[in-house]
């Protein structure tokens, strides 16, 4: 990513660290992924993004600026991207998947913290993530009070809007939820110069509509016997969707389904036969968090689906489409977004019905519940999850862990011997 050098200095990056995350990285990479074989043919394209991941769409988001648009960079699936592409901006995910962030965060968090968020704050503090430098307007939500502190350091150089996320999911919290996305409308105008239209916000849902629709293909054939595809391509593809041009990811995506419905067809797996079926739900996993499926992987297993925000929550259920007014077409987004479930809700009960329906759905074997550290939300709901799965006959292993690599041999030793307790 040597060609890119300049554009990382004009963004006041510190170019030193830098170089030494572009260093670790493609070894990593390389490790966990191009040791595969016989991947999808189509993986070719999250290869070479990652291969330029602080290259290529970062120099095409400036490009975009020069001409106007603003860069919103957001930290959660509950911030509507409609309503920014609806104005003519640009949505992107920040960085704050690897341990070598977190010490950047622990300088101004507690190391308590979770590393997701410690991560986030480190790769913006140490000028290290070309996105956080990129970004016009962050945009937080109020998920978890580590969260809601972390937003009080990253909004002081950068413009900086909170949503205020409901924490039951009554009438009158969809109607709340509704009320802030509208705020939120105001807030994105005002930054971009660009009113919202009912055309505008339309066009911009069919789009984000026409994205999740192709990541559920891809999904979709992670449920046939013969696997296609391995977990940790599916979630390569889901982590960098997080970041791609929309349109350009739906016709990856499609892409992508194209070539595994037709190695469905012709009894094409990447996996021996009798391989075990596992079902991640939990904390989600950001780039380029790949440590579980890795070793679940090289393990004796497949991951087949993570109900997860870097999984089905992010794709799962479309934007009514047909509403004429602002007002309704709010309403509709309110009703979608706040279909996923969370664990900062309460009482969550759908997410249960998600893993049980999943656990089904995609033929699983087992469950692995997974807990970043220090995530105080998922690791006390972990209790529920297991009971309802050792109600319903599913093994499941609960295991935490943050992005060191420490545990590893723990982690692999725990992990084979739950695959091998599966038979």
């Amino acid at each position: 990513m040597s060609d890119y050098v300049q554009m990382w200095k004009e963004l006041g990056m510190d170019l030193e660290t830098h170089d030494a995350l572009c260093q670790v990285l493609p070894t990593a990479f390389g490790d966990v992924y191009l040791s595969q074989e016989n991947r999808p043919e189509g993986m070719g394209f999250w290869d070479f993004v990652v291969s330029e991941i602080h290259g290529i769409r970062p120099s095409e988001l400036i490009e975009a600026q020069k001409k106007g648009q603003k860069v919103f960079g957001t930290f959660c699936v509950y911030v509507p991207d409609e309503v920014v592409i609806a104005a003519n901006g640009i949505v992107t995910g920040l960085c704050a998947g690897s341990q070598f962030w977190v010490p950047g965060g622990e300088k101004v968090l507690p190391k308590s913290t979770c590393p997701l968020i410690k991560a986030s704050v480190g790769a913006r503090l140490d000028k290290t993530c070309p996105f956080f430098r990129i970004a016009d307007m962050y945009v937080g939500e109020t998920t978890c009070d580590g969260k809601k502190k972390a937003w009080e350091i990253l909004g002081k150089d950068v413009p900086m809007y909170i949503m205020d996320m409901p924490q039951m999911k009554r009438e009158q919290d969809v109607e709340k939820w509704a009320d802030e996305i509208a705020r939120f409308a105001k807030v994105v105008e005002d930054f971009t110069g660009v009113k919202i239209t009912v055309e505008s916000l339309n066009a911009a849902i069919k789009v984000i509509n026409e994205k999740r629709k192709a990541l559920a293909r891809v999904f979709d054939c992670r449920k046939a016997e013969k696997l296609p595809i391995s977990g940790k391509d599916a979630l390569l593809m889901m982590q960098i969707a997080f970041f791609d041009d929309p349109v350009r990811c739906a016709q990856m995506c499609n892409k992508l389904a194209d070539e595994l419905e037709e190695r469905i067809q012709n009894g094409v797996s990447v996996f021996p036969e009798g391989t075990k079926r596992i079902l991640l739900t939990g904390t989600p996993l950001a780039i380029p968090n790949w440590k579980l499926h890795h070793i679940i992987e090289t393990s004796g297993a497949a991951v087949v689906c993570e109900e997860m925000c870097t999984g089905t929550r992010y794709f799962e259920n479309l934007v009514d489409e047909t509403k004429t007014t602002l007002e309704d077409q709010y309403a509709a987004l309110a009703t979608r977004y706040m279909k996923t479930n969370c664990a900062c809700f309460t009482p969550n009960t759908g997410r249960i019905d998600d893993i049980l329906r999943m656990a089904k759905e995609y033929k699983v074997d087992g469950v692995i519940d997974v807990n970043l550290k220090f995530c105080c939300l998922y690791d006390t709901e972990g209790y529920t999850v297991e009971k309802a799965l050792k109600d319903a006959g599913i093994p499941v292993l609960g295991i935490e862990t943050d992005y060191t690599d420490s545990d590893a041999e723990q982690l692999k030793t725990r992990i084979g011997a739950f695959i091998e307790m599966l038979g």
